[in-house]
């Protein structure tokens, strides 16, 4: 391998059992070794040789020799299936996106794929704005999937164990108290009654939780990815257990788990209306992004003819940061008679709750209703809800302008 001057002892090692391979080009050491050689190089790598050998009655090793480590496929053509190994080091290559193209040009009915990173770790450098990036240093990676919808990274930081989506944190074992009561406690304040909650996304399953605690019996908790959901509950050390999904899943009980999109579960709703409705998804993007339709402006309307509060995470106050927070507020208030604001202790957080009915003093409402919540909040008292209300002067100012 080749070593650089300052070059850090850390590299990603990918394992993955390939089957449902056609027989005839698993037994094929020729096509085989193509197949590894651009698979390598279209992810980046540089091939400094390859050696390849037929076995008898059947069998093929590939091996291939790269500048940043190496990558090999040992075959069982009578199974259909083989073992891949791919490792690189450096900043050039990448491993995942080597195995994802080799398993596309064999033809892989299934793969099973487990990351591995080593030495100095993993860093995921989270884009924050233009030119700003924050980067996380990942001492232990407990999961690095590219499930059908994103990629989705579970590790321990130094707030302990962490989720990323797409590079961008989601919640962390340090401070995901503070995001999901800032999410669910005002919205449950502002309802008169909380018996049947509807959430969208919000796949480590607190959100549920939350609404149980406060009384709810009816919960519908809409994920449109299975996989992270069960990843998630695998590996957070907050939100569902296994052995809870696994009776959501089966709706044993007041949470029902749906493995659906969230956009077509609300348009084709017929039942009863819910008290609460929550929208917790990834970031809006600048760029187009499956989820940003659940952002629109059509969807909130959709959400407010079933809900009697609506709810959702709408961005961050911060000026250099603020554009999707500006367009959720605008959304909000062309949607609903009353909203409310409340930022949270995280800077990075605000989320907006609206309702069909007018509130003269949805402070008062909220305060009044806090003593007798079921549920019991741990990071939100009296005083920190007068002082979260208050909307950014950027807001009241574009609002009134």
């Amino acid at each position: 391998m080749q070593s650089q001057p300052g070059s850090s002892f850390a590299g990603c090692h990918v394992l993955a059992e390939f089957t449902g391979v056609d027989r005839e080009l698993a037994n094929d050491r020729v096509r085989l070794r193509h197949l590894l050689r651009s698979s390598v190089e279209q992810a980046g790598a540089t091939v400094c040789d390859m050696v390849d050998k037929r076995f008898e009655p059947h069998g093929v090793t590939v091996l291939a020799l790269l500048a940043e480590s190496h990558a090999s496929i040992h075959s069982y053509p009578e199974r259909g299936a083989m073992f891949v190994d791919v490792f690189t080091c450096g900043e050039t290559a990448d491993a995942e996106e080597a195995v994802r193209l080799l398993r596309q040009a064999v033809g892989a009915a299934d793969a099973h794929v487990h990351t591995v990173f080593r030495g100095a770790g993993k860093q995921i450098v989270e884009p924050m704005a233009p030119g700003i990036t924050r980067n996380w240093e990942l001492t232990e990676v407990l999961c690095d999937i590219h499930t059908e919808f994103q990629h989705l990274v579970i590790g321990r930081t130094a707030q302990g164990i962490s989720l990323f989506s797409d590079s961008d944190r989601q919640s962390t074992e340090f401070s995901q108290l503070v995001y999901h009561e800032a999410l669910m406690v005002p919205a449950m304040l502002l309802a008169p009654t909380i018996e049947r909650v509807l959430i969208i996304g919000s796949g480590e399953g607190v959100a549920s939780q939350m609404a149980v605690e406060a009384g709810a019996t009816h919960v519908d908790h809409i994920d449109i990815d299975r996989e992270a959901v069960r990843l998630c509950a695998e590996h957070l050390p907050y939100g569902y257990t296994p052995d809870e999904l696994a009776r959501a899943e089966a709706g044993l009980g007041p949470v029902t788990v749906h493995y659906t999109d969230g956009y077509e579960f609300v348009a084709t709703h017929t039942g009863p209306r819910y008290d609460v409705v929550v929208i917790d998804l990834p970031d809006e993007r600048s760029e187009p992004a499956q989820h940003n339709r659940l952002y629109g402006a059509d969807f909130m309307k959709l959400c407010k003819d079933i809900g009697a509060v609506v709810v959702g995470q709408a961005g961050c106050p911060t000026l250099w940061r603020n554009e999707t927070l500006i367009r959720s507020w605008e959304r909000f208030g062309e949607t609903f008679s009353t909203v409310v604001y409340f930022g949270s202790d995280e800077h990075e957080w605000a989320f907006l709750s609206g309702t069909a009915e007018v509130l003269e003093d949805p402070l008062a409402t909220m305060t009044a209703r806090l003593q007798t919540l079921p549920y019991r909040c741990q990071t939100i008292d009296a005083q920190s809800l007068a002082a979260a209300v208050t909307p950014p002067i950027s807001l009241r100012t574009d609002a009134t302008a």
